[in-house]
Protein backbone atom coordinates (compact mmCIF):
# COMPACT_ATOMS: atom_id res chain seq x y z
CA UNK A 1 0.00 0.00 0.00
CA UNK A 2 0.92 3.46 -0.38
CA UNK A 3 -0.06 6.62 1.68
CA UNK A 4 -2.51 8.71 0.45
CA UNK A 5 -3.44 12.41 0.78
CA UNK A 6 -6.69 12.79 3.11
CA UNK A 7 -9.95 12.13 0.94
CA UNK A 8 -7.95 10.17 -1.57
CA UNK A 9 -8.33 6.84 -1.71
CA UNK A 10 -4.93 4.26 -1.49
CA UNK A 11 -3.32 3.23 -4.22
CA UNK A 12 -2.51 -0.94 -4.00
CA UNK A 13 0.75 -1.07 -5.38
CA UNK A 14 1.95 -4.32 -6.62
CA UNK A 15 4.52 -6.06 -9.39
CA UNK A 16 1.86 -7.91 -11.14
CA UNK A 17 -1.38 -7.67 -11.20
CA UNK A 18 -3.26 -10.97 -13.05
CA UNK A 19 -7.05 -10.31 -14.46
CA UNK A 20 -8.79 -13.38 -14.43
CA UNK A 21 -8.98 -15.99 -12.40
CA UNK A 22 -9.07 -19.07 -14.08
CA UNK A 23 -6.82 -22.09 -14.94
CA UNK A 24 -3.86 -19.86 -17.01
CA UNK A 25 -4.77 -16.46 -14.27
CA UNK A 26 -4.35 -19.25 -11.19
CA UNK A 27 -1.38 -20.83 -12.79
CA UNK A 28 0.71 -18.16 -13.73
CA UNK A 29 -0.05 -15.93 -10.07
CA UNK A 30 1.47 -18.71 -7.93
CA UNK A 31 4.57 -19.52 -10.35
CA UNK A 32 5.06 -15.43 -10.33
CA UNK A 33 4.76 -15.02 -6.84
CA UNK A 34 6.95 -18.38 -6.31
CA UNK A 35 10.10 -16.05 -8.02
CA UNK A 36 9.47 -13.49 -5.33
CA UNK A 37 7.09 -11.53 -6.96
CA UNK A 38 3.94 -9.13 -5.40
CA UNK A 39 0.85 -10.55 -7.46
CA UNK A 40 -2.49 -9.39 -7.10
CA UNK A 41 -5.02 -11.74 -8.67
CA UNK A 42 -8.33 -10.15 -9.85
CA UNK A 43 -11.47 -11.81 -10.90
CA UNK A 44 -15.38 -10.07 -11.45
CA UNK A 45 -16.80 -13.62 -10.66
CA UNK A 46 -17.89 -14.78 -6.71
CA UNK A 47 -15.71 -17.56 -6.94
CA UNK A 48 -12.40 -18.98 -8.86
CA UNK A 49 -11.59 -21.31 -11.57
CA UNK A 50 -15.85 -21.80 -12.49
CA UNK A 51 -14.43 -23.34 -15.58
CA UNK A 52 -12.21 -26.25 -14.39
CA UNK A 53 -15.03 -27.31 -11.81
CA UNK A 54 -17.47 -27.71 -14.95
CA UNK A 55 -15.25 -29.21 -16.82
CA UNK A 56 -14.75 -32.73 -17.89
CA UNK A 57 -18.00 -33.73 -16.68
CA UNK A 58 -16.77 -32.32 -13.65
CA UNK A 59 -13.89 -34.65 -12.94
CA UNK A 60 -11.68 -32.15 -14.87
CA UNK A 61 -9.83 -33.58 -18.25
CA UNK A 62 -6.64 -31.50 -16.81
CA UNK A 63 -4.03 -32.69 -19.49
CA UNK A 64 -3.37 -35.00 -22.28
CA UNK A 65 -0.48 -37.25 -22.18
CA UNK A 66 -0.02 -36.70 -26.21
CA UNK A 67 0.13 -33.42 -25.98
CA UNK A 68 2.48 -31.63 -29.06
CA UNK A 69 2.02 -28.33 -30.95
CA UNK A 70 -0.27 -30.62 -34.27
CA UNK A 71 -3.19 -30.23 -31.24
CA UNK A 72 -3.83 -26.56 -31.40
CA UNK A 73 -4.90 -24.46 -33.80
CA UNK A 74 -3.58 -20.72 -34.90
CA UNK A 75 -3.35 -18.44 -37.37
CA UNK A 76 0.38 -18.55 -36.14
CA UNK A 77 0.77 -22.39 -35.75
CA UNK A 78 4.48 -22.03 -34.23
CA UNK A 79 3.66 -19.80 -31.87
CA UNK A 80 2.45 -22.41 -29.05
CA UNK A 81 5.62 -24.61 -29.39
CA UNK A 82 8.32 -22.91 -27.17
CA UNK A 83 6.10 -22.53 -24.44
CA UNK A 84 4.62 -26.39 -24.75
CA UNK A 85 8.14 -27.30 -24.56
CA UNK A 86 9.13 -25.23 -21.63
CA UNK A 87 6.36 -26.54 -18.97
CA UNK A 88 4.55 -29.97 -20.28
CA UNK A 89 2.09 -32.30 -19.52
CA UNK A 90 4.55 -34.19 -17.55
CA UNK A 91 5.34 -31.28 -15.56
CA UNK A 92 1.55 -30.45 -14.71
CA UNK A 93 1.26 -34.13 -13.75
CA UNK A 94 4.50 -34.10 -11.37
CA UNK A 95 2.80 -30.84 -9.16
CA UNK A 96 -0.86 -33.25 -9.10
CA UNK A 97 0.58 -36.19 -7.68
CA UNK A 98 2.65 -34.18 -5.77
CA UNK A 99 -0.36 -32.91 -3.92
CA UNK A 100 -2.00 -36.97 -3.33
CA UNK A 101 -4.27 -35.86 -6.28
CA UNK A 102 -5.76 -39.62 -7.84
CA UNK A 103 -6.17 -40.04 -11.63
CA UNK A 104 -6.70 -42.22 -14.02
CA UNK A 105 -6.14 -42.28 -18.20
CA UNK A 106 -9.88 -42.39 -19.63
CA UNK A 107 -8.52 -42.72 -23.55
CA UNK A 108 -6.01 -41.08 -25.77
CA UNK A 109 -4.19 -39.99 -23.51
CA UNK A 110 -6.92 -37.75 -21.72
CA UNK A 111 -6.43 -37.63 -18.03
CA UNK A 112 -9.07 -37.43 -15.10
CA UNK A 113 -9.42 -36.56 -11.53
CA UNK A 114 -10.48 -40.31 -9.84
CA UNK A 115 -12.70 -38.04 -7.58
CA UNK A 116 -13.75 -34.07 -8.64
CA UNK A 117 -12.45 -31.51 -10.86
CA UNK A 118 -12.40 -29.14 -7.16
CA UNK A 119 -9.44 -31.65 -6.34
CA UNK A 120 -7.31 -29.27 -9.42
CA UNK A 121 -8.75 -26.18 -8.34
CA UNK A 122 -8.03 -26.52 -4.52
CA UNK A 123 -4.42 -27.62 -5.45
CA UNK A 124 -4.18 -23.95 -7.67
CA UNK A 125 -5.79 -22.41 -4.99
CA UNK A 126 -3.44 -23.86 -2.07
CA UNK A 127 -0.44 -22.91 -4.27
CA UNK A 128 -1.40 -19.55 -4.90
CA UNK A 129 -1.97 -19.43 -0.72
CA UNK A 130 1.46 -20.88 -0.08
CA UNK A 131 3.02 -18.44 -2.45
CA UNK A 132 1.35 -15.50 -0.74
CA UNK A 133 -0.85 -14.41 -3.86
CA UNK A 134 -3.74 -11.98 -2.99
CA UNK A 135 -6.48 -13.30 -4.55
CA UNK A 136 -9.81 -10.62 -4.78
CA UNK A 137 -13.06 -11.90 -6.30
CA UNK A 138 -16.16 -10.19 -7.31
CA UNK A 139 -13.74 -7.20 -8.52
CA UNK A 140 -14.90 -4.80 -11.52
CA UNK A 141 -12.14 -3.57 -13.62
CA UNK A 142 -13.62 -0.21 -15.11
CA UNK A 143 -10.39 1.68 -16.64
CA UNK A 144 -6.83 0.45 -17.24
CA UNK A 145 -4.18 3.06 -18.01
CA UNK A 146 -0.68 3.06 -18.95
CA UNK A 147 2.15 5.61 -18.02
CA UNK A 148 6.01 5.10 -18.60
CA UNK A 149 6.23 2.91 -15.58
CA UNK A 150 3.24 0.98 -14.79
CA UNK A 151 -0.05 0.17 -15.48
CA UNK A 152 -3.11 2.31 -13.52
CA UNK A 153 -6.45 -0.05 -13.09
CA UNK A 154 -9.21 1.40 -11.84
CA UNK A 155 -11.01 -1.23 -9.92
CA UNK A 156 -14.16 -1.69 -7.04
CA UNK A 157 -11.54 -2.27 -5.08
CA UNK A 158 -9.87 1.07 -5.57
CA UNK A 159 -6.75 1.79 -7.50
CA UNK A 160 -4.04 -0.65 -8.59
CA UNK A 161 -0.72 0.32 -10.24
CA UNK A 162 1.78 -2.48 -11.01
CA UNK A 163 4.73 -2.90 -13.52
CA UNK A 164 3.27 -5.83 -14.99
CA UNK A 165 -0.05 -6.85 -15.70
CA UNK A 166 -1.17 -10.13 -17.00
CA UNK A 167 -4.55 -10.70 -19.19
CA UNK A 168 -5.86 -13.96 -18.20
CA UNK A 169 -9.61 -13.73 -19.33
CA UNK A 170 -10.23 -16.26 -21.75
CA UNK A 171 -12.95 -16.17 -24.42
CA UNK A 172 -16.39 -16.04 -24.65
CA UNK A 173 -17.29 -19.50 -24.43
CA UNK A 174 -20.22 -20.34 -22.01
CA UNK A 175 -21.29 -17.22 -20.86
CA UNK A 176 -23.47 -17.82 -17.66
CA UNK A 177 -20.09 -18.75 -15.94
CA UNK A 178 -18.92 -14.93 -16.69
CA UNK A 179 -17.26 -15.40 -20.33
CA UNK A 180 -17.33 -11.89 -21.70
CA UNK A 181 -15.14 -10.09 -24.54
CA UNK A 182 -12.86 -7.66 -21.92
CA UNK A 183 -9.55 -9.25 -22.75
CA UNK A 184 -10.13 -8.55 -26.29
CA UNK A 185 -10.78 -4.83 -25.96
CA UNK A 186 -7.92 -4.58 -23.52
CA UNK A 187 -5.88 -5.37 -26.11
CA UNK A 188 -7.49 -3.49 -28.56
CA UNK A 189 -7.00 -0.50 -26.26
CA UNK A 190 -3.14 -1.20 -26.24
CA UNK A 191 -2.86 -1.34 -30.03
CA UNK A 192 -3.31 -5.20 -30.38
CA UNK A 193 -5.19 -7.07 -33.64
CA UNK A 194 -7.76 -9.75 -32.30
CA UNK A 195 -8.07 -12.18 -35.33
CA UNK A 196 -12.22 -13.06 -35.66
CA UNK A 197 -13.62 -15.37 -32.77
CA UNK A 198 -16.36 -17.71 -33.13
CA UNK A 199 -17.18 -20.86 -30.94
CA UNK A 200 -14.85 -23.93 -31.13
CA UNK A 201 -15.71 -27.46 -30.13
CA UNK A 202 -19.42 -26.96 -30.32
CA UNK A 203 -22.12 -29.24 -31.00
CA UNK A 204 -23.74 -29.10 -34.77
CA UNK A 205 -27.54 -27.78 -35.42
CA UNK A 206 -29.60 -29.49 -37.88
CA UNK A 207 -32.67 -27.85 -39.07
CA UNK A 208 -33.34 -29.24 -42.58
CA UNK A 209 -36.77 -30.90 -41.72
CA UNK A 210 -36.55 -34.95 -42.93
CA UNK A 211 -32.97 -35.07 -41.13
CA UNK A 212 -33.80 -33.02 -38.41
CA UNK A 213 -36.80 -35.69 -37.70
CA UNK A 214 -34.49 -38.17 -37.91
CA UNK A 215 -31.97 -36.68 -35.65
CA UNK A 216 -35.27 -36.16 -33.02
CA UNK A 217 -36.40 -39.93 -33.23
CA UNK A 218 -32.00 -40.76 -32.65
CA UNK A 219 -32.37 -38.30 -29.81
CA UNK A 220 -29.55 -39.92 -26.89
CA UNK A 221 -28.14 -42.62 -29.32
CA UNK A 222 -24.74 -42.98 -29.30
CA UNK A 223 -22.50 -44.34 -32.23
CA UNK A 224 -19.05 -45.96 -30.26
CA UNK A 225 -16.78 -45.59 -33.57
CA UNK A 226 -17.29 -42.91 -36.30
CA UNK A 227 -14.61 -41.46 -38.46
CA UNK A 228 -16.27 -37.61 -38.95
CA UNK A 229 -14.31 -35.51 -41.66
CA UNK A 230 -13.98 -32.01 -42.50
CA UNK A 231 -11.60 -29.74 -44.90
CA UNK A 232 -9.21 -32.04 -44.99
CA UNK A 233 -9.43 -33.13 -40.96
CA UNK A 234 -10.75 -36.47 -39.48
CA UNK A 235 -11.32 -37.83 -35.61
CA UNK A 236 -12.24 -40.83 -35.35
CA UNK A 237 -14.58 -41.22 -31.81
CA UNK A 238 -18.06 -41.52 -30.67
CA UNK A 239 -21.13 -39.22 -32.29
CA UNK A 240 -24.22 -38.19 -30.43
CA UNK A 241 -27.79 -37.78 -32.00
CA UNK A 242 -29.39 -34.75 -30.27
CA UNK A 243 -32.78 -32.93 -30.49
CA UNK A 244 -31.13 -29.89 -32.26
CA UNK A 245 -28.67 -31.97 -34.04
CA UNK A 246 -24.94 -34.04 -33.66
CA UNK A 247 -22.57 -33.76 -30.62
CA UNK A 248 -19.98 -36.37 -29.71
CA UNK A 249 -16.51 -36.03 -29.28
CA UNK A 250 -16.13 -36.42 -32.83
CA UNK A 251 -18.11 -33.85 -34.02
CA UNK A 252 -16.68 -31.59 -31.24
CA UNK A 253 -13.21 -32.24 -32.65
CA UNK A 254 -14.36 -31.61 -36.25
CA UNK A 255 -16.35 -28.36 -35.12
CA UNK A 256 -13.37 -26.32 -34.82
CA UNK A 257 -12.09 -27.05 -38.83
CA UNK A 258 -15.65 -26.15 -39.75
CA UNK A 259 -17.03 -23.21 -41.50
CA UNK A 260 -20.78 -22.51 -42.44
CA UNK A 261 -21.72 -24.42 -45.23
CA UNK A 262 -19.17 -26.60 -45.38
CA UNK A 263 -20.10 -30.63 -45.46
CA UNK A 264 -19.14 -33.10 -43.18
CA UNK A 265 -18.92 -36.45 -43.50
CA UNK A 266 -19.67 -39.21 -41.60
CA UNK A 267 -17.93 -42.60 -41.29
CA UNK A 268 -20.53 -44.38 -39.15
CA UNK A 269 -18.59 -48.13 -39.49
CA UNK A 270 -14.88 -47.33 -40.13
CA UNK A 271 -13.79 -50.66 -38.34
CA UNK A 272 -15.39 -52.64 -41.76
CA UNK A 273 -14.87 -53.42 -45.22
CA UNK A 274 -19.03 -52.73 -45.65
CA UNK A 275 -18.87 -53.98 -49.40
CA UNK A 276 -17.24 -57.17 -47.92
CA UNK A 277 -19.38 -57.34 -44.87
CA UNK A 278 -22.54 -57.28 -46.77
CA UNK A 279 -21.69 -59.54 -49.40
CA UNK A 280 -20.30 -62.11 -46.66
CA UNK A 281 -23.76 -61.82 -45.04
CA UNK A 282 -25.79 -62.09 -47.92
CA UNK A 283 -24.49 -65.42 -48.99
CA UNK A 284 -24.52 -66.92 -45.05
CA UNK A 285 -27.87 -65.32 -44.54
CA UNK A 286 -29.79 -64.42 -47.75
CA UNK A 287 -33.43 -64.39 -45.97
CA UNK A 288 -32.52 -62.09 -43.22
CA UNK A 289 -33.70 -58.38 -43.73
CA UNK A 290 -31.60 -56.12 -44.15
CA UNK A 291 -33.16 -53.97 -40.98
CA UNK A 292 -31.97 -57.03 -38.98
CA UNK A 293 -28.14 -57.22 -40.37
CA UNK A 294 -28.08 -53.26 -39.66
CA UNK A 295 -29.28 -53.99 -35.95
CA UNK A 296 -26.29 -56.30 -35.22
CA UNK A 297 -24.51 -52.61 -36.31
CA UNK A 298 -26.29 -50.31 -34.75
CA UNK A 299 -29.35 -50.03 -32.20
CA UNK A 300 -32.47 -52.13 -33.05
CA UNK A 301 -34.21 -48.60 -32.97
CA UNK A 302 -31.44 -46.65 -35.85
CA UNK A 303 -30.99 -49.92 -37.64
CA UNK A 304 -34.57 -49.44 -38.45
CA UNK A 305 -34.62 -45.70 -39.02
CA UNK A 306 -31.73 -46.10 -41.72
CA UNK A 307 -33.39 -48.93 -43.10
CA UNK A 308 -36.58 -46.74 -43.87
CA UNK A 309 -35.01 -43.11 -44.29
CA UNK A 310 -32.24 -44.40 -46.26
CA UNK A 311 -33.25 -48.13 -47.82
CA UNK A 312 -35.73 -49.80 -48.94
CA UNK A 313 -35.25 -52.78 -46.31
CA UNK A 314 -35.60 -56.66 -47.66
CA UNK A 315 -34.14 -59.67 -47.67
CA UNK A 316 -30.47 -59.77 -48.61
CA UNK A 317 -30.98 -61.86 -51.53
CA UNK A 318 -33.20 -59.60 -53.33
CA UNK A 319 -30.24 -56.77 -53.45
CA UNK A 320 -27.63 -56.49 -56.39
CA UNK A 321 -24.17 -56.07 -55.70
CA UNK A 322 -24.39 -52.40 -56.74
CA UNK A 323 -27.53 -51.72 -54.14
CA UNK A 324 -25.21 -53.17 -51.89
CA UNK A 325 -22.59 -51.07 -52.87
CA UNK A 326 -24.99 -48.23 -52.49
CA UNK A 327 -25.74 -48.97 -49.38
CA UNK A 328 -22.08 -49.42 -47.91
CA UNK A 329 -21.34 -46.20 -49.62
CA UNK A 330 -24.34 -44.34 -47.42
CA UNK A 331 -23.26 -45.93 -44.43
CA UNK A 332 -19.25 -45.12 -45.01
CA UNK A 333 -19.63 -41.39 -46.54
CA UNK A 334 -22.81 -40.11 -45.06
CA UNK A 335 -22.93 -36.37 -46.20
CA UNK A 336 -24.80 -33.54 -44.10
CA UNK A 337 -24.39 -29.66 -44.26
CA UNK A 338 -25.14 -28.80 -40.45
CA UNK A 339 -27.03 -25.14 -40.21
CA UNK A 340 -25.07 -24.09 -37.83
CA UNK A 341 -23.51 -24.78 -34.21
CA UNK A 342 -25.48 -24.29 -30.71
CA UNK A 343 -22.81 -21.40 -30.49
CA UNK A 344 -21.00 -19.87 -27.36
CA UNK A 345 -23.53 -21.39 -25.21
CA UNK A 346 -22.00 -24.94 -25.19
CA UNK A 347 -18.98 -24.41 -26.92
CA UNK A 348 -15.88 -25.36 -24.92
CA UNK A 349 -13.60 -23.15 -26.10
CA UNK A 350 -13.62 -19.86 -28.50
CA UNK A 351 -11.55 -19.76 -31.46
CA UNK A 352 -9.88 -17.07 -32.52
CA UNK A 353 -8.88 -14.09 -30.19
CA UNK A 354 -5.25 -11.79 -29.30
CA UNK A 355 -3.30 -12.08 -32.80
CA UNK A 356 -0.12 -13.90 -31.17
CA UNK A 357 1.91 -12.31 -34.00
CA UNK A 358 2.11 -9.09 -31.83
CA UNK A 359 3.45 -11.62 -29.28
CA UNK A 360 6.32 -12.77 -27.62
CA UNK A 361 5.93 -16.98 -28.20
CA UNK A 362 8.66 -16.79 -25.41
CA UNK A 363 7.53 -14.49 -22.63
CA UNK A 364 3.90 -13.82 -23.77
CA UNK A 365 4.61 -9.98 -23.52
CA UNK A 366 2.75 -7.74 -25.32
CA UNK A 367 5.20 -6.15 -28.44
CA UNK A 368 2.92 -3.68 -28.58
CA UNK A 369 2.97 -2.74 -25.20
CA UNK A 370 5.74 -3.49 -22.75
CA UNK A 371 4.90 -5.16 -19.43
CA UNK A 372 1.23 -6.32 -20.78
CA UNK A 373 0.96 -10.01 -20.99
CA UNK A 374 -1.48 -12.37 -22.37
CA UNK A 375 -2.27 -16.08 -21.29
CA UNK A 376 -4.47 -18.59 -22.10
CA UNK A 377 -7.60 -18.28 -24.12
CA UNK A 378 -7.39 -15.06 -24.88
CA UNK A 379 -4.76 -16.11 -27.22
CA UNK A 380 -5.42 -17.20 -30.79
CA UNK A 381 -4.68 -20.95 -30.03
CA UNK A 382 -7.36 -23.45 -29.49
CA UNK A 383 -6.37 -26.75 -28.83
CA UNK A 384 -8.17 -30.19 -29.74
CA UNK A 385 -10.48 -31.74 -27.01
CA UNK A 386 -9.37 -33.97 -24.36
CA UNK A 387 -6.94 -31.65 -22.31
CA UNK A 388 -5.10 -29.46 -24.59
CA UNK A 389 -6.45 -26.42 -23.96
CA UNK A 390 -5.93 -26.83 -19.83
CA UNK A 391 -2.23 -28.23 -20.86
CA UNK A 392 -1.90 -24.65 -23.11
CA UNK A 393 -3.64 -22.86 -19.95
CA UNK A 394 -0.73 -24.60 -17.86
CA UNK A 395 2.26 -23.59 -20.38
CA UNK A 396 1.19 -20.43 -21.63
CA UNK A 397 1.04 -19.07 -17.89
CA UNK A 398 4.11 -20.52 -16.93
CA UNK A 399 5.97 -19.10 -19.68
CA UNK A 400 4.62 -15.23 -18.87
CA UNK A 401 5.29 -16.49 -14.86
CA UNK A 402 9.29 -16.12 -15.78
CA UNK A 403 9.30 -12.70 -16.87
CA UNK A 404 6.79 -10.62 -15.01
Amino acid sequence: MRGCEPGEQAVLTTDVTIIGAGAAGLMCAFSAAARGRRVLLLDHANKAGKKILMSGGGRCNFTNMYTEPANFLSGNPHFCKSALARYTQWDFIEMVARHGIPYHEKKLGQLFCDNKASDILNMLLDECAQAGVELRLDTRIEAVEKDAQSYALRTSLGPVRCASLVIATGGLSIPTLGASGFGYQLARQFGHSVLPTRAGLVPFTITEPQLKAFCDELSGTSVEDCLVSCNGQSFRENILFTHRGLSGPAILQVSSYWQAGDTIEINLLPHLDLVEWLSEQQRERPNSELKTILGELFTRKMAGLLAEHWFSSKPLKQYAPSELEQIAGKLSAWQLVPSGTEGYRTAEVTLGGVDTREVSSKTMESQKSPGLYFIGEVLDVTGHLGGFNFQWAWASAYAAAQYV
